[in-house]
């Protein structure tokens, strides 16, 4: 009998493919995903612990549960409630306590045991437990992916983190690095392609520090395995993220010249323009060192922009340590950034730092960063006025005669268009940029479109 699974995602690109895998592994169990939480079999709570809003949010949601669960109970049914990722992986005692309706808590790095789990906790009515940090990695126990991806699909090729930012709680809750062997990876991706993908995005904590075993015995590098990746065929487009400025090696800057299917567009955070500031986060790198990262990626492929992370506020810094982090936004010229407040989580070192910024201060210097960053996103967006870029449609606009895509910079594109079906490539000319997005018109029939 089919039995239904709701799952919510918090957070990152990588929580988003765990997500999908986890619907694959619960498949064979007879259930099927749902967008309605109500009545739903099963829930699953997919955590973020980047910040703490982010936290206490799962309780939040777990709060709103409460009487849903209960409901079905008095109705003879039952709702089992995972919450699987990051949160669950460190405070999965606290959640226990907190929110005994949680039927099980699974970290990000055995969710392939859901459905052992998930029998345990029927046997046992809920409790169960598992943050274990297996030394086999998951991805040898996942099936295929069946659900069709849709024309972008993430594929994660590494995981952990091995450069312990002060302030970073991905070392404790995804471990050490590990990257996956390249020929499961060329799988994955040609299997992907099959269910109709069009780009894929390769994801990693640290995706550029990537040092996959290949069958001849040898390491492959990220760029080695971009350049493996863009010969399969319908193949359109590929990125990949997140990166750490000192594993850009030059075997990827070498496919950022050389490989057309790696879009001109590359995430790289630096989080704040100040050395000293720098030096206390623990990110082994100083601005300089950044920015010359920056030029030797731009000299190889001079089409292509950057976003970044920014955090203000972190414990210590002076306002001229901020006005660091604005001479480098103003330097760099980013197309896109995200930008947050400090936000201490347990166990972290910098958690135990003094002087912490007062919330008055770190909020206008949030404000302020944030105006720079917008003005130059919406500067960037602007320039693309005239243009003719490929468009990879993913489907109709909001509006009738619409359709939606993305640029090779990741802007969403709006356009007035017949119907245009997912997956194809449009020339479209750009004739608006806006701060979030670029309005286009086809400049030639779908079919004419360069890839």
């Amino acid at each position: 009998m089919a039995k239904t699974v709701h799952i919510k995602t918090y957070g990152c690109q990588m929580n988003a493919y765990d997500s999908g895998r986890m619907a694959d592994v619960l498949a064979p169990l007879g259930y099927r995903t749902t967008e309605v939480v109500e009545g739903a079999d099963m829930v699953i709570l997919n955590t973020c612990h980047i910040r703490e809003k982010a936290g206490e949010k799962v309780f939040s949601d777990l709060g709103r549960l409460r009487p849903l669960k209960q409901a079905r109970e008095a109705a003879g049914a039952a709702m089992t409630i995972v919450v699987a990722g990051c949160t669950a992986q460190a405070e999965g005692e606290e959640l226990r306590r907190r929110a005994p309706i949680v039927d099980v808590v699974v970290g990000p790095l055995a969710y392939h045991r859901l459905p052992e789990l998930v029998a345990q906790a029927v046997r046992q009515g809920g409790g169960v437990l598992d943050t274990d940090m297996p030394a086999e990695p998951k991805f040898d126990a996942l099936p295929a992916q069946s659900a069709r991806p849709g024309v972008s699909a993430f594929l994660t090729v590494q995981e952990g983190c091995d450069k312990f930012c002060s302030f970073c709680v991905v070392p404790y809750t995804r471990g050490a690095e590990y990257s996956r062997p390249v020929a499961e990876i060329v799988d994955e991706a040609r299997h992907l392609l099959d269910l109709g993908a069009r780009e894929i995005v390769l994801l990693g904590q640290n995706v550029n520090a990537y040092r996959g075993a290949a069958t001849d015995g040898t390491s492959w590098s990220l760029g080695r395995l971009i350049e493996r990746l863009a010969e399969l065929p319908g193949l359109s487009r590929l990125r990949y993220t997140t990166s750490h400025p000192l594993d850009v090696d030059d075997a990827l800057v070498a496919a950022h010249r050389d490989v057309p299917a790696l879009m001109p567009f590359l995430h790289l955070p630096v989080q704040s323009g100040s050395d000293r500031i720098l030096a206390a986060m623990n990110r082994r790198h100083d601005a300089a060192t950044y920015l010359r990262v920056i030029e030797r990626l731009r000299k190889a492929q001079p089409a292509l922009a950057f976003s970044s992370d920014f955090i203000v506020g972190f414990p210590g810094e002076s306002e001229r340590d901020f006005q660091a982090t604005m001479a480098l936004v103003r330097e760099v010229g980013f197309a896109q950034a995200f930008s947050f407040k400090y936000s201490a989580r347990p166990g972290t070192p910098a958690a135990n730092l003094d002087l912490r910024i007062d919330d008055a201060t770190a909020t206008a210097r949030l404000h302020a960063l944030q105006a720079q960053l917008w003005q130059d996103q919406e500067a960037f967006n602007r320039a693309q006025v005239g243009r003719v870029l490929p468009v990879l449609i993913d489907g109709p606009g909001r509006h009738s005669g619409q359709v939606h895509g993305r640029s090779p910079y990741m802007q969403a594109v709006h356009a007035e268009a017949s119907t245009v079906e997912p997956g194809t490539m449009v020339a479209m000319r750009i004739v608006e940029g806006r701060l979030n997005s670029l309005v286009g018109e086809p400049a030639a029939p779908p079919a004419a479109a360069a890839a």
